[in-house]
Order: structure tokens, then sequence, then C-alpha cells
């Protein structure tokens, strides 16, 4: 049986072990999805080697910059970005060749692209992790200028006291990848001119649970367009399986 599988620390509800598991079986195949938490990236040597059915891995927090260095090949998209999410498993006499890739960028980029307009040219990205660089890749495939929204004085970045209405209207797509608004801090939002927001503005949430945070209801309040990340976490599984099981 094949084995497949997701490895970050810690690791509570999985979106990808229920997904694939029920994937698995609806369509009969003969595999199976196992959540790996490891305290240490080094331990990624361990569960390779003690599963040797292993055909690919899903990467999350913290190790989506970490595991680069064990990697044998990475994906252009994901060495830009410089994080990845899924790693396939290429069984090589009595070893392994691993590959990486970031998904992020695809399911991101597929579940925004429908929403954006002529107007919609600069973005703010809130957060700077590695799902941020994957967003300001995809934004910036897409035609748009990005900026990055730190809590700390950083190069490059803009600060959330700094971010006026001025701002919101010329900056009108607003992604947020922090988990300010995540369950169980539902009451919870990123701080913005929110009162400043329109038609013409784009607020993302790359959380999706719960399905509308604080930060989109503000949003959806004032006419803007919101989405959550539910898509983004299809696609993105979608992308696993092709980069897993498709040709090299």
């Amino acid at each position: 049986m094949d084995k497949y599988g997701l490895i970050g620390h810690p690791l509570g509800h999985s979106f990808s072990k229920s997904y694939f598991n029920e994937k698995f079986q609806n369509e009969k195949i003969d595999a199976e999805y196992i959540n790996f938490d490891i305290p240490d990236i080094d331990d990624i040597t361990e569960v390779l080697a003690s599963n040797p059915e292993l055909r690919g891995l899903n990467v999350t927090i913290p190790y989506k910059e970490k595991v680069i260095r064990f990697l044998d090949s990475i994906s252009p998209e994901a060495r830009a970005i410089g994080a990845v999410n899924v790693i396939r498993v290429v069984s090589k006499g009595n070893g392994f060749k691993l590959k990486g890739y970031n998904s992020d960028v695809i399911g991101f980029t597929k579940s925004i692209e429908p929403l954006l307009e002529k107007h919609h040219k600069k973005a703010l990205i809130l957060g700077t992790g590695g799902a941020s660089k994957a967003v300001a890749y995809g934004l910036k495939s897409l035609g748009l200028e990005t900026v990055y929204v730190s809590r700390y004085e950083r190069p490059g970045t803009i600060q959330y006291d700094k971010i006026t209405p001025d701002v919101v209207h010329e900056y009108n797509v607003i992604v947020n990848c922090t988990p300010v608004g995540m369950f169980p801090h539902t009451d919870e939002c990123p701080q913005l001119p929110y009162e400043a927001l329109d038609e013409h503005n784009i607020l993302y949430d790359l959380l999706y649970n719960p399905d509308e945070t604080l930060f989109m209801y503000k949003g959806m309040k004032r006419g803007a367009t919101v989405k959550n990340g539910l898509e983004m976490l299809l696609l993105q599984a979608f992308a696993s399986w092709e980069f897993w099981n498709g040709k090299e």
C-alpha cells in the first residue's frame, strides 16, 4: 500500500489527512495518508527510513523553509519563493530521491484570479512568513505590485499603524497571511482602517476556520469582495496529487 503524509509540528486537525483518505476510499485507491508530527526537522530521515512505501509528503509550519536542505531537487517556483510544501518521494535502490514543489502559489493564484479587475493593480500582504512569499510570487505573476505589512520595522515592509485610508485605496487588494482571526480567536482581526474600504477592494483571507473571519465581515460590510482560503486548500490538494503522480 502506498503512503502519503504531512510533516509539521504541532499538527492539530489536518485538512490534508481527511481530504486524501476520503479520496482514497471514494476512488478505491490502495493508499493511506498519515500525519507525522515531528518535533525537529531532522526527524524527516526517520520518517523516510521507517516508511519505505512513502510516495509523497506535504509540509506545513514550521518546516517549509527548513526542509529544503534535505531535498535532491526543487522546482523553479519553490526556489524563487524559498519555501516547499510538497515533496515527491521516488525510491532509488536502497534510498530515496526527494523533489520539492510549492502548491501554495498554484492554489492561491487560481483562487484569486477570477476576482481581479483592471483597477486591481497593487496589493498589501499581511504577514511575512512562507505563505506570504508564495502569495507575493502569485500576485506578481498576475501583474500586481505588492508590499508586505509587518508588525515590526523590516526592510521592504510597511507597518500596520502606517496604513491610512489612502493606502487601502491605492493598494486595494489585501491578503491576510497571518493567523489573526482564526478559531478560537474569532473576535480578532488585523489592524486596518476598515471604514475606508469600498466596492473597489478585495479582502482575501488564507484562513478557512471560521468560514467568515472578522476581517472578511468588516470588508463585506463596506461593499468589498471577500473570499476565504478553502478553495485555495482544495486547489493545493489537487496540485499535490499531480506533483506526486504526474510525469517527471
